[in-house]
């Protein structure tokens, strides 16, 4: 019974590879790989991160939006200090914000120096200003 069940788990990866069919997403960025979660629809967009206790070290959330503007951001309900990453259509980015959770309304709002196509939020501290102008790479 055991083997059947190795044969087919080969079976299935074996396939998913062959046709390209891989769930692996992430943003290349300083030469650190962040795995992230994608939010590219409002309502994901609205939930982002709320009421996460934790975030890996090398984990993520990338906000696709439907056209580069200047998105505004707000900690309500987000219970860990992230980093906001900006990233511009051409995959530079333009901005990095470090941003606290609310504990009080009114929360404050994020929002970056340059339009943005994607935010990649990660653990605070993780990225800095020296970012800015610099090319990233997302798999998605």
């Amino acid at each position: 019974m055991k083997q059947i069940s190795i044969l087919i788990l080969t079976i299935i990866l074996t396939t998913a590879i062959l046709t390209g069919c891989t769930t692996e997403k992430y943003v290349e960025i300083d030469g650190q790989k962040i795995d992230v979660e994608i939010a590219d629809t409002p309502l994901e967009r609205s939930e982002g991160l709320m009421d996460r206790k934790a975030l890996c070290d090398t984990c993520g959330m990338l906000f696709i939006m439907d056209k580069e503007a200047k998105h505004s951001f707000w900690m309500k309900n987000t219970l860990i200090p992230l980093d906001m990453v900006f990233i511009d259509s051409d995959l530079v980015v333009v901005d990095v914000l470090q941003a606290i959770p609310c504990t009080e309304e009114p929360c404050a709002h994020y929002t970056p120096k340059e339009d943005a196509l994607y935010v990649l939020e990660t653990n605070v501290m993780k990225f800095d200003e020296s970012l800015i102008g610099k090319k990233v790479k997302i798999i998605k």
